[in-house]
């Protein structure tokens, strides 16, 4: 394990349990949240290098909980998306690649072309 945690939010349990799957895979060590006040409540309790954030929460909207996550935690990324789908695959690689090399950021779109 490369001891990177993302906080995933999503109400869904099925869709957390791929989300999960698929981090896990990857090697990250994950964090699940349910809503947006449980997600805010863990990005100011843990440490967490990046957020998979749905945009459509129980709660609250995911702009708004965004919003307040970097309020929190500016520089945190926080990657909002709208269910899983076809995309998936890509915005999952686009986190993974954004999250390993976050201080040379012309590196990630070199990534996504592999």
């Amino acid at each position: 394990m490369n001891n990177i945690r993302v906080l995933c939010v999503e109400n869904r349990p099925e869709y957390m349990d791929t989300l999960k799957y698929m981090l896990e895979r990857t090697g990250y060590e994950v964090t699940p949240a349910t809503t947006g006040g449980q997600a805010v409540h863990l990005l100011t309790t843990l440490h967490v290098d990046g957020v998979l954030l749905e945009y459509d929460l129980p709660d609250a909207t995911g702009s708004v909980v965004r919003a307040e996550m970097k309020r929190i935690k500016p520089d945190v990324p926080v990657l909002l998306f709208a269910g899983i789908g076809s995309q998936t695959p890509f915005l999952l690689r686009f986190l993974d690649s954004y999250l390993r090399n976050s201080e040379r950021p012309e590196v990630v779109f070199d990534d996504l072309d592999a």
